[in-house]
């Protein structure tokens, strides 16, 4: 068993949540370097509204003015994990690893896989059928079929195989957010989350709650 420090956060700001990543991120790299074990970190964080630009983002995958980012009380950041703009928000589940992929025993594509399997493990315990699609990263419904559509974003820094950033599950979100983005660069093809699907409000806890345990057997890890 892994052991891994278990942080709920509640609802939170970007910037301070990415501050706390990157200290988590380089104490677990400096254990590395000096043959000290830490624990693993795993952080559950639901962000006041914020749109963020990864390495290779588009900038005009941004739609909103200042002025309209104003109006919604949105802020905008430039970070380090891959992929393209997305949206975090209220009603958003956002899960970021800590992870040291060695003491794991996999690579960065087995890792990838892992998150997109508790994320499909915890969409099938409300009965949501999902599932992947090989060029695209994170998790889909109705693949292949006009109505194809994201429900989870997933993106990740790595160092000396050591993790940081992670995915965002669309809960209760105000899926209104992604329209003033192209989300993850993709143009044409719809958002969604839990609550649209089942047309109801759903228990944030209790999915934060399956996701918890769904990390803790995909990974094997042991909560201190």
């Amino acid at each position: 068993m892994n052991i891994c420090e278990f942080h709920q956060l509640g609802r939170v700001s970007y910037k301070k949540v990415w501050e706390l990543q990157q200290t988590y991120f380089n104490e677990l790299i400096e254990a590395k370097r000096s043959g000290t074990i830490l624990p693993l970190k795993l952080l559950f964080v639901e962000h006041l509204p914020v749109y963020t630009f990864g390495k290779h983002a588009k900038k005009n995958n941004l739609l909103a003015s200042p002025e309209m980012l104003k109006n919604v009380g949105a802020e905008v950041y430039d970070i380090e994990r891959g992929g393209d703009i997305t949206y975090h928000g209220p009603g958003q589940l956002v899960v970021y690893p800590i992870f040291d992929l060695e003491r794991l025993n996999i690579g960065i594509k087995q890792y990838v896989a892992r998150i997109e399997q508790c994320i499909i493990e915890v969409l099938h315990s409300y009965n949501i059928e999902s599932g992947t699609i090989s060029d695209r990263i994170g998790v889909w419904l109705d693949i292949d079929q006009k109505e194809e559509r994201k429900i989870a974003a997933i993106g990740i820094k790595s160092s000396r195989y050591v993790t940081m950033h992670g995915l965002a599950l669309n809960v209760n979100t105000d899926l209104n957010m992604f329209k003033h983005i192209v989300p993850c660069g993709i143009a044409d093809k719809d958002v969604t989350s839990i609550s649209l699907e089942l047309n109801e409000e759903i228990d944030f806890f209790e999915v934060n709650l399956r996701m918890k345990n769904a990390f803790e057997r995909i990974f094997e890890l042991q909560y201190i």
